[in-house]
């Protein structure tokens, strides 16, 4: 893979990620966000009830576990932080959200943690529910 500073990873990273929604059944995108409290967070939020479920009824068919496929993802990318945990919860703006706290000990880890788990969230969701927008036949 070819090295390129974390502003242009960034970036490349926002611009894909960021448009999860075309070529899928229904809109979504990849988030990466702090609270009130300073913890950064990596989100997939869609404001479709039908995307969220259609996520939620592929791992319940496959039987896979969403922190197990996040973690094999975070390995690919080189981010051995152990098996994250994923919230999926309705947020207060009503959209349906998936999300993980983003481990970084340190501010300088930051930006770096933040890209490696945005990047495992799009490799680990894009092949769950309607994501893809390719339908079975």
């Amino acid at each position: 893979m070819e090295e390129r500073g974390i502003g242009n990873v960034l970036r490349a990273v926002a611009a894909e990620a960021g448009k999860a929604g075309e070529g899928a059944a229904e809109p979504a995108e990849y988030r990466v966000e702090h609270d009130a409290q300073g913890k950064l967070w990596v989100s997939l939020v869609t404001a479709n009830r039908w995307l969220s479920e259609s996520i939620e009824t592929d791992l319940l068919h496959t039987g896979d576990k969403i922190e197990e496929l996040l973690d094999d993802e975070l390995v690919e990318v080189g981010f051995d932080a152990g098996p994250l945990k994923v919230e999926h919860f309705r947020s207060e703006d009503l959209l349906f959200t998936f999300r993980t706290a983003v481990p970084a000990e340190h501010q300088d880890e930051a930006a770096t943690a933040s890209l490696r788990c945005l990047l495992a969230y799009e490799a680990c969701f894009r092949q769950l529910g309607d994501m893809s927008g390719e339908k079975e036949a």
